[in-house]
């Protein structure tokens, strides 16, 4: 027997009206199909990661831009439940636009809104430059396709949510192996309920598991959580599949940084970049 399809990672509850002075402002609800791998009550990143780029897209709204580079600050846990999401324009341009996107949620005990993730989107005029683009070369190989990978079981005491709504295909390497890893992951439900999720969203959904990817310390004596994440886009993405060569490094005063060139089905699409606080469990 098949297992039932995911639940949408988020619903949204309520919507207003965007305009150039306040943005927009969004409550959702997220299910347990955002629900990170150790605690049933607090989200991965790579959900919270696709609807704050949900909201860059939407508040920017152009089809003459592209979306260059976006940072995910994550600010806290992130609850599954009911979250605030707001949007705004911080800098118009006719080229060159930045767009800013908060998630709260309420503390439990005294009701106030309490910020738990941020991103800030750089988007850039859309220019024809086929003619110019270079060849990335030794710095950007290729990356088998998600055929050739295989997928794994997640290992033993993950809990489910994010990790099983993505199709996972192993190319190299594995959530519990120690070492750089290189695999392909397609979202399996939908960002926001109703919705077609875009390439980009996809792409963060799955980007945020970079540090999972190349893990360089045993995840049973070690934590490395990411305290953010960096997308550099050279293209926009096509397609449902991410693909990362990701590796990672740890430095001697309990920081690491996680690294991956992002790949969809066509090549190498740009880098992703995490920061790590790392300390012994």
């Amino acid at each position: 027997m098949s297992s039932p399809a995911p639940e949408p990672y988020f619903t949204v509850l309520d919507e207003g009206p965007a305009d150039t002075a306040d943005g927009t402002r969004v409550t959702v609800e997220a299910s347990g199909s955002t629900a990170g791998p150790w605690f049933p009550d607090a989200q991965h990143m790579g959900p919270p990661s696709a609807l704050l780029v949900r909201a860059l897209e939407r508040e920017s709204g152009r089809a003459d831009v592209r979306l260059a580079r976006v940072t995910v600050e994550v600010l806290g846990k992130v609850p599954v439940g009911t979250l605030e999401l707001s949007s705004r324009t911080a800098r118009p341009g006719r080229t060159i636009e930045l767009v800013t996107a908060e998630l709260s949620s309420r503390d439990p005990r005294s009701g106030d809104l309490r910020p738990v993730a941020r991103a800030t989107g750089w988007f850039h005029g859309v220019v024809e430059t086929d003619a110019v683009v270079t060849v990335p070369g030794a710095a950007m190989p290729g990356l088998p396709g998600p055929e050739s990978g295989r997928p794994r079981a997640i290992p033993d005491g993950w809990l489910p949510g994010y990790l099983t709504s993505v199709d996972w295909r192993w190319i190299e390497g594995g959530l519990d192996e120690i070492g750089p890893g290189r695999a392909w992951g397609r979202v399996t439900t939908q960002v926001v309920a109703g919705e077609e999720p875009s390439p980009a969203q996809r792409l963060a959904a799955v980007a945020d598991s970079t540090n999972g990817c190349a893990a360089r310390l045993d995840l049973r004596r070690w934590l490395f959580v990411n305290t953010d994440l960096t997308l550099h886009l050279h293209r926009a993405p096509r397609g449902e599949w991410t693909g990362l060569d990701a590796d990672s490094v740890i430095g001697p005063e309990g920081t690491g940084t996680a690294y991956s060139v992002i790949h969809d089905e066509a090549g190498p699409v740009g880098r992703a970049a995490q920061a790590l606080t790392v300390r012994p469990r």
